[in-house]
């Protein structure tokens, strides 16, 4: 008997001291969590440092204190450093300032427009402004009168200054209109007839004399996939003639300085026929009867021993390498 009462008060002093450590336990670690806890609440609650707006924008110390102490913001500048003024912020470009008028009879002495005008009541023609000068030898007075007066500049690349204005002389119009030398066209192996660039710009020397005409650009280089084109002003006599938009194909990219060469080739051959230079090459008629004169069609076999139709002219040697002539057709 003696010993289960031992055994039951040592089961109960083993349960009294477990609990009691559990208790002990949370008693400690409760606290612990919750102060841990609001701890962070108040970190989370401290407001962050900003920086102020006169770190962002720094001042000299007078002009600061020139401007906390004023009522109102003076120009040019805020309270925070930023302008006023209406023209700082607008996207338009400054007003400029008026050009002066010039007369033309004081920046180009008989000249008006362009042409030369002897009855000019602003200013005096060349040969009186020329002779009244006072030069200093016989010589210079010599030169400078021979010397024909120039026309007043232009931006060919909009202006259509002279067009239509009146006809070239005579002289010129019988070289530029002359009938085509038959001996001087050539035929493309497809068929079509043309006549060399070099040649229209002989046909433009005899007619206007070397420095008589010439070629202005009218818009950039337009390289596209193979082909290169620009467009192209003919000017004769300081006068515009036409306009033309040349083209070249190329094959490689170190092709197309050339190709831009042969670009103004071509806008060149098309703007004489403004000038009725070989005109009969765009008549139909002419061109049947210049081949039937002139040509034949042959077949012509490749290195791989395909055929096709060929043109050349009757006085031409056959047709070489890759080709090769198997008979008329």
């Amino acid at each position: 008997m003696r010993t289960v009462i031992a055994s039951v008060a040592r089961s109960a002093l083993r349960q009294s001291s477990a609990s009691a450590s559990a208790r002990t336990f949370c008693s400690v670690s409760a606290p612990a969590l919750s102060s841990r806890s609001r701890s962070f609440s108040k970190q989370q609650q401290q407001p962050v440092a900003r920086t102020s707006l006169k770190d962002l924008h720094p001042l000299p110390e007078s002009m600061r204190e020139q401007l906390e102490t004023s009522d109102a913001p003076e120009e040019p500048y805020t309270a925070t450093g930023n302008s006023n003024d209406p023209a700082v912020h607008s996207s338009r470009p400054a007003s400029q300032p008026a050009e002066p008028e010039v007369s033309p009879g004081v920046a180009a002495p008989g000249l008006v427009n362009g042409s030369s005008s002897s009855a000019s009541s602003n200013g005096p023609t060349s040969s009186e402004f020329s002779t009244s000068q006072p030069t200093s030898s016989s010589s210079g007075s010599a030169s400078s009168s021979s010397i024909p007066p120039s026309n007043i500049s232009e931006e060919w690349g909009t202006s259509f200054a002279g067009l239509g204005e009146r006809s070239f002389s005579r002289e010129a119009i019988d070289v530029l209109m002359a009938p085509v030398n038959e001996g001087d066209v050539e035929i493309k192996p497809d068929g079509l007839i043309y006549l060399p660039e070099i040649k229209y710009r002989r046909i433009l020397n005899k007619a206007f004399g070397p420095g008589g005409w010439g070629m202005a650009p009218r818009s950039e280089t337009n390289v596209g996939q193979g082909i290169v084109s620009r467009e192209w002003v003919l000017i004769c006599q300081g006068r515009f003639v036409a306009t033309a938009r040349g083209e070249q194909e190329f094959f490689k990219p170190s092709g197309v300085p050339t190709a831009s060469e042969g670009a103004k080739s071509n806008a060149l051959m098309r703007c004489c026929k403004d000038l009725g230079i070989s005109s009969e090459l765009w008549d139909p008629r002419f061109i049947r009867q210049f081949r039937k004169k002139h040509c034949v069609e042959v077949w012509a076999q490749d290195t791989t021993g395909k055929k096709k139709k060929l043109w050349r002219r009757k006085d031409d040697p056959a047709f070489e390498y890759p080709w090769k002539e198997t008979g008329t057709a």
